[in-house]
């Protein structure tokens, strides 16, 4: 492991990244941030609005740019957007500064736990399903790229997630 202690969860939207993000960050006695969740508080204004006024180009630009400064900080947990990967130096940049975790839920199950969610602009489509399973076989590589650790996230819920990780991370701190 590299010698920043940060870890970043990474995965498609609906993967569980916030939730065992702050159940990590707690158990940890780390500060947790959501990149999603600091760019809107850094705009003030949603991400859908984001999409609607600068198109995804500009919401990457602000993503890769809060990405560079959160990563700047050290003994954090960051649940990092779905498509962070799709940037080369972001990949490095998390890579490289922290620990990088890959929640990977198949897209059947992302389209459960998303379906009623309006603030998914890539899921503003005819069929989100279709758009969720090309979603994942484009940034799948992307995640394992940057992935220090790859999480089977379909069968456990979010504590048996943490619980999985926690044992790992001490386990690489102790190397």
């Amino acid at each position: 492991m590299n010698n920043r202690t940060n870890i970043y969860l990474v995965g498609l939207m609906g993967a569980g990244k916030t939730t065992v993000g702050r159940q990590l960050a707690r158990r940890l006695g780390r500060v947790f941030f959501d990149s999603d969740h600091e760019i809107v508080a850094r705009t003030g204004v949603p991400i859908p609005t984001i999409f609607e006024i600068e198109g995804e180009e500009g919401f990457r630009r602000r993503e890769a740019q809060t990405i560079a400064e959160l990563a700047e900080g050290s003994n954090i947990v960051m649940a990092t957007g779905g498509g962070v990967v799709l940037n080369p130096e972001n990949r490095r940049r998390l890579h490289d500064t922290g620990w990088v975790v890959y929640l990977n839920v198949p897209p059947r199950l992302l389209y459960e736990r998303t379906r009623h969610d309006r603030n998914r602009p890539l899921l503003r489509v005819p069929d989100p399903l279709s758009r969720l399973e090309e979603l994942h076989t484009v940034r799948d590589p992307l995640y394992r790229d940057a992935a220090h650790f790859v999480v089977d996230g379909s069968h456990l819920v979010a504590s048996g997630i943490v619980q999985h990780l926690l044992r790992e991370f001490n386990r690489l701190c102790k190397t």
